[in-house]
């Protein structure tokens, strides 16, 4: 059983809807387990994150996805301090070899998404991890109109939702069918990986 782990920050519900599309894709692949780890504010304090359940969860994953909303042009602060918690496992190389890849959501089509998925790049790279893209061309060009990939980004799956107070969350129907091939993707390249044995 190949075990996979969503790790997401979601501040009004937006980014946990492509989390759990991410997830739908993954689980999807046979003899595949996909969890959701849902980061939260309350495991910070004075500015440090700190949660051992969800390192230990993400230490026997054999691929993590990492989700977060852009705000101001990267990651959600939530997001930078679960990151930034991690340095002793970047110290150790503990998630070394794993599979990775990424997602965001903002509120209009660009908002600087690529930033927060090159960030994510940059976190996985850090720890030794072997990033996976989103591997599809907007199927526009195809002539469909299922809106997968509707927003053009490689690096990972983005979503936009145009900003409205008080409405309840909601994601474009062709960004969350991103998300479920992205999960998909990425579970089926676990399926057939053998980490490295360390040397």
């Amino acid at each position: 059983m190949k075990k996979i782990s969503i790790v997401f920050f979601s501040g009004s519900g937006h980014t946990r809807l492509m989390a759990e599309a991410v997830q739908r894709g993954a689980a999807s692949v046979a003899g595949t387990e996909a969890e959701l780890l849902q980061l939260v504010g309350s495991d910070i304090t004075e500015g440090r994150w700190k949660n051992e359940s969800v390192l230990q969860k993400i230490a026997a994953s054999d691929a993590v996805i990492f989700g977060t909303p852009t705000y101001m042009g990267g990651p959600a602060a939530q997001f930078k301090a679960f990151a930034d918690a991690s340095g002793m496992v970047w110290f150790q190389q503990g998630w070394r070899n794993k599979l990775a890849g990424g997602f965001t959501h903002s509120g209009s089509p660009s908002g600087d998404k690529l930033s927060t998925l090159q960030y994510l790049a940059d976190l996985a790279f850090q720890h030794g991890m072997l990033w996976v893209g989103l591997g599809g061309i907007p199927s526009m060009y195809f002539g469909q109109t299922d809106g997968f990939n509707r927003l053009g980004f490689y690096h990972g799956a983005a979503g936009a939702t145009p900003f409205v107070p008080g409405a309840a969350p909601s994601v474009d129907s062709g960004d969350l069918l991103t998300a479920e091939r992205y999960g998909q993707r990425i579970a089926t390249l676990a399926a057939g990986y053998t980490p490295p044995a360390a040397s």
